[in-house]
């Protein structure tokens, strides 16, 4: 892991509020330089710090308002089932998060479609369709009670 100082971390806190500020822009937040900034950016960018910059969209104002959380359990677990798997959940478009997770289930996946009968032709015809599952369990979202993107980083203060 690598050590971020107080001025990286500020820099990705503003960017993660606001990825399409300009760089002068982030410069006069932080009164440094553009130049300076830039590097920075880039360096973070480089290092995979910053994978990319997105816009988040309202599903429900593009017409894709039910999400699901799918959680799936593979009838054999073995490395190459687990590659496979995760090769075929990578082209499924509905599919926004896969987790591959300990417990009962093996992975949780959070799927946005427009509507019940999207969701059942999604099932059973991409979902299943995937070679070793052994158990799929759905539960539908009702409301966003908290949804962020933005990764907490404090500043501590330096004496």
């Amino acid at each position: 892991m690598r050590k971020l100082d107080s001025i990286n971390k500020e820099i990705l806190n503003i960017l993660q509020e606001n990825s399409s500020i300009t760089n002068v822009e982030l410069a006069e937040q932080l009164n440094l330089s553009p130049t300076t900034v830039f590097d920075r950016v880039k360096k973070l960018e480089q290092t995979g710090i910053i994978k990319k910059r997105v816009a988040i969209v309202d599903a429900d104002k593009v017409g894709k308002g039910t999400t699901a959380i799918v959680s799936v359990s593979l009838t054999a677990h073995n490395a190459k089932n687990v590659k496979k798997f995760w090769k075929s959940i990578e082209k499924l478009n509905e599919v926004l998060e896969c987790y591959h997770i300990a417990g009962a289930e093996d992975f949780m996946l959070k799927v946005v479609v427009e509507d019940m009968k999207s969701y059942e032709a999604f099932l059973l015809n991409r979902l299943t369709a995937i070679e070793n599952i052994g158990k799929i369990r759905t539960s539908f979202v009702l409301s966003t009670v908290k949804y962020q993107t933005k990764i907490p980083l404090t500043i501590s203060t330096e004496i």
